[in-house]
């Protein structure tokens, strides 16, 4: 109530590849999701979802959102031993953004996950919806500077190692164990990364070159 005309997202929690996620800009579109006979408050098996404030202003490329998967090694919580892989993806939507009221609904510019893309209207597979890591540095040295990108991967960075220590008091230590993370990251238009979700076991499904290359 205190944003008018925000624009909030909804994600179940034990989903994966953008299932079940959807926007929303009233609370009133929450009690038609309710109504949903899915969706009781009184089944105990009912969906957990987590609400998050959605980023209207992420970093374009060719008009394009996109989103980081950032892999992320965890070999012990105590002492905190972590190792962030260079390589990883920026992948995009298929379609031009926009946050008109009438596209809210529309997954393929606002979601950035492979699964959903790759059934877009004329996806091609050939050239895929992903950039290596590598590429999307040099296209913002070219635009950004090497300063302004080199500060903000070292902001990546913080936010990875951070986000770990917040749970390192809770999380089961085994030294014999090991735990990799995908973390998707998004960067606004300010070149600020924000957090949007840690995935335990991220999918290495490879299903064209790059993914051989990289998973």
């Amino acid at each position: 109530k205190n944003h008018q005309n925000a624009i909030w997202i909804m994600k179940p929690i034990g989903s994966a590849q953008g299932k079940g996620i959807f926007l929303f800009n009233k609370l009133s579109q929450i009690n038609e999701w309710k109504k949903d006979h899915r969706w009781k408050a009184d089944n105990p098996q009912a969906e957990t979802y987590v609400v998050q404030r959605y980023v209207e202003n992420p970093l374009l490329v060719g008009g394009k959102k996109f989103d980081l998967r950032i892999y992320v090694l965890v070999t012990s919580y105590s002492p905190m031993t972590v190792y962030l892989y260079r390589s990883g993806f920026a992948r995009f939507s298929a379609s031009r953004y926009n946050t008109s009221a009438k596209n809210l609904s529309d997954t393929y510019v606002h979601l950035t996950n492979a699964a959903i893309q790759k059934t877009a209207p004329g996806y091609d597979a050939g050239a895929g919806c992903k950039w290596p890591l590598r590429n999307l540095k040099l296209y913002l040295i070219s635009k950004f500077g090497l300063e302004a990108t080199d500060k903000l991967f070292f902001e990546i960075q913080e936010l990875c190692i951070n986000s770990l220590l917040s749970v390192q008091k809770v999380m089961i230590n085994d030294k014999h164990c090991f735990e990799m993370y995908g973390y998707d990251i998004l960067i606004d238009d300010n070149l600020k990364p924000w957090l949007i979700e840690v995935n335990a076991s991220p999918s290495l499904e490879r299903s064209n070159p790059l993914d051989c290359e990289v998973k």
